[in-house]
């Protein structure tokens, strides 16, 4: 390790200009590099709501579909709208009114209950199927060319739409959010740093490493935009730390040595150990999020572990090499900490520790009731900003036509006509349904297929699968919504035990049973790898357990806030945020720890144990905590997505709970169980021995 640092070292312009050069590719891959915008995109492939999915699109060429609703057309203008919309590139078909009745079902024969369903008043509703995924390129660009065609005469509502005008938020605002975590990082390091310059070195430096995470997704294929997001800022805030371990220790060693080159040199090597040490229990949380069967989880924890390796390497290789060339001018812009003397609070946790001890215990029962029984939300378009045109569109179809969502059913076209016509007209009577509608319903049990072109039968039928539409006036994700589907379905395997019942609401549905499952595997797996790593790291029985519950309580406590103030929070904020923040604070836990266990190994007794260990971490705890709620507040108070806004909210909150729940209630915990403490760390017990005889 120190020849290659010699190494590097010696050619510190050309490493320099090598971690340059791989900004190129990292550029070229990062551009390359596909973005899926539906969460649903993320379920489990066995799940019969996805596996339906991909049938609607092997036997009708349909995948996603929109809704249209049109007000004040004549019926010729109508016409002329939904051929002008059939034309775009990517829309398979469009099923409306004017359509169905232009030369190819007569007027007379369609129920009254079907023209309701796409005529009120002036209005007219009419679906709008694209041979491609909600969150496909095509789709996407075909909902922006329908808007375009349609003008102000049509809005676009469903899913597709909405999934459009996330993507066109989020590339909007990608950039701001970046911009807002840098000067935010900088402004703290400034404050809180020995240089003026020393800052902008920390972040260029983070920032190629964060470019080099970001280039090497193309490896992956594709990422979630939530991911796409997010990724910089966390990366930011998670890898801050290492620069600031290495500065110090370089400080030290070139006070020590007063040769700079051999000062980086030791301190590179120093600092490995640390820096790698610190980063294990950060990869450890973002690894267990891949064992969620919600794919998305597999997907930032991918991204955000190998951002971390590489930010470990950025620290180690292209930081030392800028503090050297840089060294004078750093030197020159150097300037006092500004932050204040936090040596007090050493003094204060000494004389208060049982109180503080108290105080923890009484956290526990309010903070992990209020993390078991948060309200969450699965619908993203209900919290989605009201300016949008889907928003708009969704809210006209709801007061409209009474639709809140649309679902799809796949029926084995064998089934004879009258069976079908009575299944639907038991669909019907569901709560919440407000049409039914497919070919064999149009035409009742006495008109044959036959009487109609080819045309119009292709368009719901094949030789293996009918389709069939439901609208329903429950929203996405509601108590209503999903006993409404498990009714649908128990009729539907009475008919067509093969039948499948898919679209938003029951993938929707699938996804709330995925990630209750997921809660529980995720946060298991989380506290067990980062308690067998704390247990080889302080080589201890007890202190892993009494690490893991002191962050496991700053998590309760994070996640209870919103469900004391009535805040209702993202479905996968409680998974990513109870791990994310485990895997990032529990090192403040860890510092923390070491200190005091060196204190008591060199002879000191518990209290000037604590007191040290707080006095010799305090800074550098503050200063890291600090740096991460910097990076990831602006976003949470900036962004328009909520899934991003409260994610990141989440994560800057949890940063400060876990700074202050290690700085004051840590001490005292380590104070009061000092005795079960040196029983159960090797080493601990002999050195009490040792001092004993003296």
């Amino acid at each position: 390790m120190k020849r290659f640092t010699q190494w590097m070292i010696r050619h510190r312009v050309l490493v320099i200009l090598l971690s340059l050069l791989l900004l190129i590719p990292a550029y070229l891959g990062m551009n390359a590099t596909k973005v899926k915008y539906d969460i649903l995109y993320y379920l489990p492939q066995d799940l019969d709501t996805v596996k339906g999915q991909e049938l609607l699109i092997q036997e009708f060429g349909k995948g996603a579909f929109s809704l249209g609703i049109t007000q004040g057309l004549t019926e010729e203008q109508q016409k002329a709208l939904e051929k002008r919309i059939a034309a775009v590139p990517h829309v398979d078909s469009v099923i409306g009114y004017a359509s169905l009745t232009d030369s190819l079902i007569p007027d007379e024969i369609i129920p009254a209950d079907v023209r309701k369903m796409f005529r009120n008043g002036d209005a007219r509703l009419f679906a709008v199927f694209f041979d491609s995924t909600s969150s496909s390129e095509e789709t996407m660009n075909a909902v922006k060319q329908l808007r375009t065609v349609a003008g102000e005469q049509c809005m676009i509502a469903g899913l597709s739409a909405i999934v459009t005008d996330t993507k066109q938020i989020v590339e909007d605002q990608e950039f701001t959010y970046v911009a807002i975590a840098v000067a935010l990082c900088c402004i703290v390091l400034m404050l809180t740093m020995e240089s003026y310059l020393l800052p902008f070195i920390f972040l260029i430096c983070i920032g190629i490493s964060i470019l080099w995470n970001l280039g090497t997704n193309v490896l992956l294929g594709e990422i979630s935009y939530i991911t796409k997001a997010v990724a910089a800022v966390l990366q930011l805030g998670v890898t801050l730390d290492y620069s600031i371990f290495l500065w110090h220790a370089y400080k030290a060693r070139k006070n020590e040595m007063g040769d700079p080159e051999g000062a980086m040199v030791e301190a590179v090597h120093e600092t490995f150990a640390a820096i790698t040490g610190s980063s294990l229990t950060t990869i450890a949380g973002f690894v267990s999020i891949c064992f969620m069967s919600f794919t998305l989880g597999r997907d930032l924890g991918i991204v955000m572990s190998k951002g971390v390796v590489l930010g470990v390497l950025g620290t180690l290789t292209v930081l030392p090499c800028m503090i050297l060339c840089l060294d004078k001018v750093i030197e020159k812009t150097s300037h006092r900490p500004l932050l204040p003397n936090v040596g007090g609070i050493s003094r204060f946790v000494a004389r208060h520790y049982v109180l503080l001890s108290i105080i923890f215990a009484l956290l526990i029962v309010p903070g992990f009731y209020g993390y078991n029984h948060l309200n969450v939300y699965y619908d993203m378009s209900s919290v989605m900003p009201s300016f949008l045109p889907s928003v708009q569109a969704n809210k006209a179809l709801e007061e409209t036509f009474d639709v809140s969502t649309t679902h799809l059913i796949l029926v084995d076209s064998s089934v004879p006509q009258n069976e079908i016509v009575d299944m639907t007209e038991e669909m019907k009577k569901v709560d919440g349904i407000t049409a039914v509608v497919c070919l064999d319903s149009l035409l009742g049990k006495s008109i044959p297929e036959s009487i109609l072109p080819p045309d119009i039968v292709s368009l719901v039928k094949t030789d293996r699968y009918q389709l069939i539409l439901l609208n329903s006036s429950y929203i996405i994700s509601s108590d209503e919504v999903n006993a409404q589907i498990d009714k649908l379905e128990a009729i539907l395997k009475r008919y067509d035990p093969t039948g499948m019942l898919i679209g938003e609401a029951p993938c929707t549905k699938d996804l709330i049973a995925c990630t209750d499952h997921d809660f529980t595997v995720v946060s298991m797996i989380s506290i067990v790898a980062i308690f067998v790593i704390i247990m080889f790291v302080l080589k201890s029985i007890s202190l892993p357990i009494l690490l893991v519950a002191v962050i496991e309580t700053a998590i309760a406590v994070n996640l209870a806030i919103p469900y004391y103030r009535g805040t209702t929070l993202v479905f996968v904020a409680p998974i990513l945020i109870s791990t994310i923040q485990l895997g990032a604070t529990v090192d403040y836990a860890i510092l923390m720890t070491t200190r005091y266990l060196q204190a008591r190994q060199s002879g000191l007794d518990a209290g000037e144990s604590v007191t040290k260990a707080v006095a010799q971490s305090a800074q550098s705890i503050l200063v890291s905590g600090i740096g991460f709620f910097a990076a990831t507040i602006g976003v949470g108070l900036y962004s328009d997505i909520d899934i991003i806004s409260s994610m990141c909210t989440l994560i800057s909150r949890g940063a400060l709970c876990s700074v202050g729940i290690v700085l004051f209630l840590l001490p005292a915990l380590l104070r009061l169980l000092d005795p079960i403490i040196i029983h159960t760390t090797l080493g601990l017990k002999a050195a009490k021995e040792r001092k004993s005889q003296k």
